[in-house]
């Protein structure tokens, strides 16, 4: 117990020095669109209201992308320290890890398109994230509030994703959830 609070601690520090160390690079307003990516697009061509519309939830986008990519981050950390090197192949289930595995090889296929990364957790479902802790429970207990807890939260975040990603519209309390849903993800786990 006190070799994990003092290692806790020094990877602390150490993280604390190498951001100290690091350049620190500026936010940008929420709103502003990569200037790289529209040049090479042509969003003068498209309907004003939609691009309005899409434009607003594009910062939505933001968040839970940036979040759901926190999970895994956090889903393969807390496996690798846990686990070691293998967790993929010792603490995943066969199911989501055949599937993953099918969805990056049919990606590698096609060359010419930019795949989702090199892990194979970046090819699994969002909510089957909740399904490798729940199957992993012992090594998130101490940073989850409680397996329903996540799963409410990933579920949540979700729906709201799939909208967004099938090119819908979320409404106010809807983007008020997901605001709530990651502050208190992050008030539990960290960042």
């Amino acid at each position: 117990m006190e070799s994990d609070l003092y290692s806790f601690a020094f990877k602390g520090l150490l993280t604390d020095q190498t951001l100290d160390d690091t350049p620190r690079l500026r936010r940008r307003p929420n709103t502003a669109l990569d200037a790289e990516v529209v040049k090479r697009l042509p969003i003068d061509l498209l309907d004003e209201d939609l691009v309005s519309k899409a434009r607003r939830m594009a910062v939505v986008y933001v968040a839970i992308a940036a979040f759901e990519n926190t999970v895994r981050e956090f889903v393969s950390k807390r496996l690798l320290e846990g686990i070691g090197a293998d967790w993929w192949l010792t603490g995943v289930s066969d199911g989501i890890r055949k599937k993953a595995e099918s969805r990056r090889e049919k990606e590698s296929k096609i060359k010419w398109h930019t795949q989702r990364g090199d892990l194979p957790i970046n090819y699994t479902e969002f909510g089957d994230l909740s399904s490798i802790v729940g199957q992993n429970w012992p090594h998130f207990e101490d940073y989850l509030q409680s397996q329903e807890w996540m799963r409410q939260i990933i579920t949540t975040l979700e729906r709201s994703r799939n909208v967004i990603m099938h090119s819908g519209e979320l409404g106010a309390q809807d983007i008020e959830r997901i605001g709530t849903a990651i502050r208190d993800w992050i008030r539990q786990v960290g960042a």
